[in-house]
């Protein structure tokens, strides 16, 4: 969650103006958009979800402690960029901006396409470097409060959405196809890049209606264990019923117990097959990098 306010994302998309409208005013949109998927998103959901220890209280605790921590660096850098801004060409470092989002996207979405694209650090420092304008420098000592402020709600939004997949962990685990959200928020990514660009034809929120179907879509309630149960329900029928086509097993046990001994045998056979097939049926929680846990289309 730390991420985008070391590697600059978070900078770039308040000097773009991801966080506020036309007029100055805070974005409703922008906010949600970048505390969802900025500092959000699939890897928070993958990391709580899968790799996080301890107990709810304690994971929550955690998450709140980043918290303090979090906003605050989110309200000085974003009162540090309105000096940087004075120092860039905005047009220019405005491609930039929705450049690097739209390098993170891919990322997210297939680590064979990030191997090849640079980091999003990079990109910002070309960014930095092509619409350099010392002409214009300023040093702004009074910071634009609703600035600062839509920085904070940002990094609040994407601390809030962490504690919710914290406090609902329990009930998430094993119902969520982490590959499927990892792919939809990559999408959402897309759509936030090209809103930046000012590409998107509308003024609508496509992110976070993208965002929200892949959600939809992630969450299957019910589904662990549920296709182990069918399996098992349907090898116990197979069971018993062989003996009843069989006349001499319905009559009673064969005098040396073979047939009795196979079927047994073949029935724990059915169930070991079971327990192998919905463990490799279950949601991976791991990166783009391990290929065991990511879904075909990947």
């Amino acid at each position: 969650m730390g991420l985008p306010l070391i590697d600059g994302i978070f900078p770039a998309l308040i000097i773009a103006g991801a966080l506020t409208t036309s007029a100055g005013d805070p974005s409703v949109a922008g906010i949600l958009q970048t505390g969802l998927l900025i500092f959000g998103g699939s890897a928070t959901v993958a990391v709580i979800l899968a790799e996080m220890d301890g107990t709810r209280r304690e994971q929550l605790t955690s998450i709140l402690l980043l918290g303090a921590l979090l906003i605050p660096v989110a309200v000085a850098e974003a009162a540090v960029a309105e000096t940087i801004e004075t120092l860039l060409n905005f047009e220019v470092f405005h491609r930039f901006a929705g450049l690097v989002i739209l390098a993170v996207a891919a990322k997210t979405a297939s680590s064979k396409v990030g191997e090849y694209l640079p980091s999003p650090s990079i990109i910002i420092g070309l960014g930095l470097v092509a619409s350099f304008n010392p002409a214009g420098f300023e040093l702004i000592v009074n910071p634009d409060p609703m600035r600062l402020l839509s920085a904070g709600a940002a990094a609040g939004t994407g601390v809030g959405f962490a504690g919710a997949i914290a406090l609902f962990a329990p009930r998430l685990r094993g119902n969520v196809d982490i590959d499927l959200f990892r792919f939809g928020s990559s999408v959402a990514l897309g759509m936030l890049a090209l809103d930046v660009l000012g590409l998107m034809p509308t003024q609508a929120p496509v992110a976070l209606g993208v965002l929200g179907v892949t959600a939809l879509f992630a969450f299957d309630p019910g589904s662990d264990g549920a296709d182990l149960d069918e399996f098992v329900d349907d090898a116990s029928d197979s069971e018993s019923a062989t003996p009843n086509a069989n006349g001499a097993a319905a009559a009673g046990p064969v005098a040396d117990g073979g047939d009795d001994v196979e079927s047994s045998e073949d029935y724990e056979a059915l169930v070991d097959n079971a327990d192998e097939t919905d463990d490799d049926s279950e949601p991976g929680y791991g990166y783009p990098g391990e290929e065991e846990s990511r879904a075909p289309w990947l």
